[in-house]
């Protein structure tokens, strides 16, 4: 068995003028949602063997509010193959990971964080955070998954289960809807 979680950045700023999307930075709302989730970590005393992230400013910047919060050494594996990368590709990605790596974080962007719930996740009716992930996954939110699978190399579609779906505005209620 493997665990994996995901972690989509938090809410970036579209004020701020920047060249490219990659550049996007996160708003004040984001850094704050960030820092609850990073707390939420530490509550629920959650630590990665391997980080894989995408390299994107708004990913940078959300992992560095959670290392803040939570207190834990946040040392990722940069990978550009994460940014705005489909479910096929964060599978590959996740393919790779450490072989001894028992649980994978994984941070990067929607739609392919959601997508790849919808394929790992089996839609059987068995799973009510899974419906919760198809009515939206915010930014910021977190997903834990169980993979019944005993190397990375063997992830695929409906070999885990959904344990936990949080979003920011179920640990603070004014990081409700308009944050998303």
């Amino acid at each position: 068995m493997k665990k994996l979680t995901l972690l989509r950045h938090a809410k970036s700023s579209w004020d701020d003028p920047v060249d490219r999307d990659f550049d996007r930075p996160l708003n004040k709302k984001g850094k704050r949602a960030a820092a609850v989730m990073g707390r939420f970590m530490r509550s629920k005393k959650l630590a990665f063997d391997q980080i894989l992230a995408s390299p994107a400013v708004r990913v940078i910047e959300t992992l560095e509010n959670v290392e803040e919060a939570c207190g834990q050494a946040m040392e990722p594996t940069w990978d550009r193959k994460i940014y705005l990368a489909s479910s096929a590709t964060l599978l590959d990605v996740l393919r790779g990971a450490n072989i001894d790596a028992d649980h994978v974080l994984l941070v990067g962007h929607n739609p392919g964080l959601e997508d790849l719930i919808f394929d790992i996740v089996p839609d059987d009716g068995s799973s009510p955070a899974r419906d919760e992930v198809e009515i939206k996954y915010p930014t910021g939110a977190l997903a834990e998954m169980t993979l019944a699978i005993d190397s990375w190399a063997d992830i695929g579609e409906n070999c885990g289960t959904l344990d936990r779906f949080t979003r920011p505005r179920d640990l603070d209620p004014e990081l409700g809807p308009d944050y998303d």
